[in-house]
């Protein structure tokens, strides 16, 4: 009886991945797109501070693009997989530089938020965007 129940769950979940995986896509884009926007807007002080971060200013546009760029490619499900791991990775990287030596408490929540984000990105990794993405849409188009 429990393993019919946890079946049919399991069933129901399945059924509703793809507007979950939407869901789950269109959470993550308001860590990035604003962080990237507001680099644009503070772009010397950004680059001040990346630098007394021992980050050489020249990577600032780079990382621009990534947040920008990567949350409308995460959002829209397109390229899901490699920009789920290039933003895991600048989320490690960002995390370690940026977060892991705060001493405050928001420091360290900030690390441990940071994380919980590349867990996301890990998981979109290994499933992709879902069927609601354009990801599934080329995937459609492949196969005729």
């Amino acid at each position: 009886m429990l393993n019919r129940l946890l079946e049919t769950i399991d069933r129901l979940f399945q059924a509703i991945g793809d507007p979950l995986l939407l869901a789950a896509r269109l959470v993550i884009v308001p860590f990035y797109l604003p962080a990237g926007i507001d680099k644009i807007q503070n772009y010397a002080s950004t680059a001040q501070m990346m630098e007394s971060h021992g980050v050489p200013a020249f990577t600032l546009p780079l990382v621009i693009l990534l947040e920008i760029g990567g949350s409308i490619l995460i959002a829209a499900g397109f390229l899901t997989r490699l920009t789920a791991l290039a933003l895991a990775v600048f989320s490690v990287a960002a995390d370690v530089i940026f977060n892991a030596s705060a001493t405050s408490t928001t420091g360290e929540y900030l690390y441990s938020a940071e994380l919980t984000i590349v867990a996301a990105f890990l998981a979109f990794m290994a499933v992709g965007a879902g069927g609601w993405s354009v990801d599934a849409l080329r995937q459609r188009a492949a196969r005729r």
